[in-house]
């Protein structure tokens, strides 16, 4: 391995872009975020500018080279926000803002897709059901509402690929990312000739998929000239954001498993084999390893119910960590330690947002079951990081299900900050949870494919173990048998109140 070599990822995320710089041991030289402006033209719509995203790429970019000479950058690699479809016409300009991963206008070009498919032979041709943040519907939303904007269409890219666009002047994706546009066969890894004659959209619009280590593309000599990197720097594949962070995390074997605890909670397996959840309620993806998928698992409200309690029901604690300068969610795990695990019968369902996983239902509500005369605040918040548990534990049992044996699960996101957190998911799951030394999430995982594309690594695994390692470790103790009491009781409530959920839902709307 050649020494003072550098590795860009370059993360396009939904708040901003990151520039990460790693040298090949895997420490990082520098780190850069660029922000930009999400927009809400009309209710539960987001769209981004991607001229937007070039620019904070420029700038993340520019600064994070202020140190090095950038001619000892080998390699870069992309990744990001998944699903979102970017218009290009014959000339590569941008047709529209680009409509985001969160976007949810696409309710009835779903169900037009699935009605005409069969939600079967859906899961035969892509792995999964199509969903409202998925890349299809929306090309169908431009084709049944913008018919001027899509009879000029001549290229679709995903935003980290509009990225390479600027980077190199080439037209590519990879496999993780093409697997979330509801277009890809993820069994067979490439794109589905029978969805896009079923949909009528011409495949000559696609870019051309590749694995996310191969090299893709090479810096073109404007890029270099706008960002200060070298002309002919390769230029990987990548992967789509949930992929890249895997990689980042070392989730690169099957039986390691990652659970992400930010605003939504992500559950993500490796697979050896390709394998989907029989009724689809798991992502089945390809994983940013050649020959390998994964499966996902996506609660909505995570680390984002812990926000709400604190937000709704935190004003003493906001005010004790603004006096004291204590974070606010340390002052409230220690009050949750107060009370016994299983919160004497408290249960909290975290489906504030609606829920994903294992129920795709936005009309699923957030639920306080057992309440009682003994139950204090700390039964409360300690019901909320249980319930969240619970939630992501119903993920890990599809997996099981499906034959994937779970010897640890790895904890990233804010909310694994929490020794208290991390204790209770150890007891729910039955398993180790483990910390890992890398903490940069999705631009770290790009790095390393940029690494193995530019020869420093022999393959994905290889760049992992050599630069990622458990620092922290929590076994399963003696609360693991009370949570194995109130699971069981955790999953039997959506059944039971899913019919209440979608009347509340409907009463509620005509009176708002």
């Amino acid at each position: 391995m050649a020494v003072g070599t550098y590795l860009l990822g370059i993360d396009v995320g939904t708040t901003g872009t990151k520039a990460l710089l790693i040298d090949d041991a895997g420490s990082v030289v520098g780190s850069s975020t660029s922000d930009y402006p999400m927009l809400t033209p009309r209710a539960l719509w987001a769209e981004q500018n991607p001229r937007d995203w070039w620019a904070a790429t420029v700038k993340a970019v520019r600064h994070v080279l202020q140190s090095v000479d950038p001619r000892r950058i080998v390699g870069v690699g992309l990744t990001g926000q998944m699903h979102g479809l970017v218009a290009l016409d014959a000339h590569g300009s941008v047709l529209r803002p680009c409509i985001m991963w969160n976007d949810q206008r696409t309710g009835s070009q779903c169900a037009a897709i699935t009605r005409q498919i069969g939600e079967h032979r859906l899961l035969d041709l892509i792995g999964n059901p199509v969903l409202p943040g998925f890349t299809a519907p929306k090309l169908l939303w431009v084709r049944e509402n913008e018919p001027d904007v899509y009879q000029r269409i001549a290229r679709v890219l995903l935003p980290k690929d509009y990225l390479r666009y600027r980077l190199t002047g080439v037209f590519a994706t990879e496999v993780s990312d093409a697997s979330g546009t509801a277009l890809f066969d993820v069994q067979h890894r490439r794109w589905s000739e029978e969805m896009l004659s079923a949909l009528e959209i011409p495949r000559a619009w696609l870019p051309d998929c590749y694995e996310s280590p191969v090299v893709s593309a090479q810096i073109s000599r404007e890029a270099a000239d706008e960002l200060g990197l070298i002309q002919g720097t390769p230029v990987v594949g990548g992967g789509g954001d949930q992929a890249a962070q895997a990689v980042g995390s070392g989730i690169v074997s099957e039986g390691i498993v990652s659970v992400t605890l930010g605003t939504s909670g992500v559950v993500f397996a490796s697979c050896q084999s390709y394998r989907r959840e029989p009724e689809g309620r798991l992502h089945a993806f390809c994983h940013a390893i050649p020959n390998t998928w994964h499966l996902m698992g996506v609660m909505l409200s995570a680390a984002g119910s812990f926000r709400w309690f604190r937000d709704a029901l935190g004003e003493r604690e906001l005010s004790e960590a603004r006096t004291s300068g204590a974070d606010v969610y340390d002052i409230l795990t220690a009050e949750a330690e107060s009370a016994p695990a299983g919160s004497e019968g408290l249960i909290f369902l975290p489906y504030l947002t609606g829920e994903r996983t294992p129920y795709p239902d936005p009309d699923a509500r957030g639920v306080y079951f057992g309440l009682t005369l003994r139950h204090q605040k700390a039964h409360l918040i300690r019901a909320v990081l249980e319930g969240v548990a619970y939630g992501l534990r119903d993920s890990l049992e599809l997996m099981r299900e499906l034959g994937i044996t779970i010897s640890q699960v790895r904890a990233s996101g804010g909310g694994a900050r929490s020794a208290l957190w991390r204790q209770i998911l150890a007891d729910v799951f039955g398993t180790e949870i483990a910390l890992v030394n890398v903490t940069e999430g999705a631009a770290y995982g790009a790095a390393l494919l940029a690494g193995v594309g530019a020869g420093l690594y022999h393959d994905v695994p290889g760049a992992c173990a050599r630069t990622i390692r458990v620092v922290d470790q929590v076994a399963p103790g003696e609360n693991a048998r009370i949570y194995a009491d109130y699971y069981p009781i955790y999953r039997s409530l959506y059944p039971s109140l899913a019919s209440q959920f979608k009347a509340v839902s409907a009463v509620a709307s005509r009176h708002a």
